[in-house]
């Protein structure tokens, strides 16, 4: 009798090692999506204004996003121990639901980036993790108050506080070059391109200390609910580096299809104007980042970019590809709770359970990565047509040699 209990105990112990294996292999696969999903919130402007070379700047957005990834775990700690209730003063969530959870913002990551929607990865994660939390543990297991303080909030907030600061800094970036239209073909104001690649690095710098650390709380989290980590403990040595490197693969392959509909999609964007955007992205997501707030730099990047829009005289913002992107917003939460929901439902089956959303979830993978072939998007392609006052950053001597030229 004591034998058969000891058996049965061992295989509970590698059936909970399994799945927390599992659980971790995913959340890596997030954080490697969520990487190339996010790569436009740095580097479409740049791109878009020819400040950098497109795998010239998806490579610098990799290298800052792995070094951001190491400079604050606030976030982290707000995902692991704040939105899902864990722990003995709590209710225990399974590591089951956890993997349910990544598979609704999975797949809601791929949907959008095949039609090059800027949406939020983040909220795709929440949604993720609130649906199938709810139908595991009930409506109790989920802190409304942080899921309101931390990520509601911030997320109505957070876009229009960075459109302010970006559409601010581009009135003041014209009003100091204010000049008569010869010298302005000079190419004055081209010279924020150089400003701008200070700007865009910084916003992939905030954007590891933000979007990395999701992926650092869902596998904190895995752990606590498996009984590795105790109640309350923030994401380990090992967590931080191999999701630092996740999310830096991940940008290194751009998200093309996105880098166009922020780069060209929204605004024309002058490298002023990209400058002044790529600011107010890096201010606002960096002081979130340091109050633990989980907000979407997507959401905070295309505040900025119609901000910038808005505040240069003469440029138009495409309010039908904005009201899509607000749409996408809207539709983020509550459409990968329902995925996450789903696939909870089947995972409470047991063994049986798992392997199937496993199975469904690689199908639903591998046909859109099958379907994006029908219209390939790469760094050949994303922005087609680059402002002719707007080429590349060239060193002074091969300038002088091109206007020697046109002489």
């Amino acid at each position: 009798m004591r034998a058969t209990h000891e058996i049965s105990r061992e295989n509970t112990r590698v059936d909970l090692t399994v799945i927390v294996v599992l659980v971790i292999a995913l959340a890596l696969f997030f954080d490697f999506t969520n990487g190339f999903h996010d790569t436009a919130n740095a580097m479409a402007t740049p791109i878009a204004t020819g400040a950098l070379k497109p795998k010239v700047a998806v490579a610098l957005a990799a290298v800052l996003n792995l070094v951001g990834a190491f400079l604050s775990t606030e976030v982290a700690k707000t995902i692991s121990g704040g939105l899902i209730k864990e722990g003995s003063n709590g209710v225990q969530i399974v590591p089951e639901m956890i993997f349910a959870g990544l598979i609704g913002a999975i797949v809601w990551n791929l949907v959008t980036w095949l039609f090059g929607l800027p949406s939020s990865s983040s909220h795709a994660l929440f949604g993720g993790l609130i649906g199938a939390a709810i139908v595991g543990a009930g409506f109790g297991v989920v802190d409304y108050s942080v899921l309101v303080s931390k990520i509601i909030l911030p997320a109505l907030v957070a876009p229009l506080v960075a459109g302010l600061v970006a559409f601010i800094a581009t009135r003041l970036a014209y009003a100091i070059t204010r000049m008569p239209a010869s010298s302005a073909q000079s190419g004055v104001r081209g010279r924020f391109r150089y400003g701008q690649i200070f700007s865009s690095s910084l916003v992939a710098l905030a954007h590891g200390t933000n979007d990395a650390q999701k992926t650092m709380g869902v596998i904190t989290l895995t752990l606590i609910s498996a009984g590795l980590l105790d109640a309350g403990s923030g994401p380990s040595l090992w967590i931080i580096v191999t999701c630092a490197v996740a999310i830096a693969l991940g940008t290194y392959m751009g998200g093309w299809r996105i880098i166009r509909t922020i780069g060209t999609g929204l605004t024309e964007v002058k490298p002023a104007q990209g400058f002044a955007a790529e600011t107010g992205t890096a201010a606002t997501i960096l002081a979130s980042s340091h109050l633990g707030f989980a907000l979407s730099t997507t959401q905070v990047a295309s505040g900025s970019v119609i901000g910038s829009g808005l505040g240069r005289r003469g440029a138009s913002v495409r309010w039908r590809t904005a009201g899509r992107i607000g749409l996408g917003w809207l539709m983020t939460l509550p459409a990968s709770a329902i995925v996450g929901a789903l696939a909870a439902f089947v995972a409470r089956t047991g063994a049986t359970g798992i392997v199937i959303d496993l199975v469904v979830g690689l199908g639903v993978i591998v046909t859109i990565f099958v379907l994006s072939r029908r219209n390939r998007v790469d760094s050949s392609n994303a922005i087609s047509e680059v402002d002719a006052a707007t080429i590349a950053v060239r060193s002074p001597k091969a300038t002088r040699r091109k206007r020697k030229a046109a002489r």
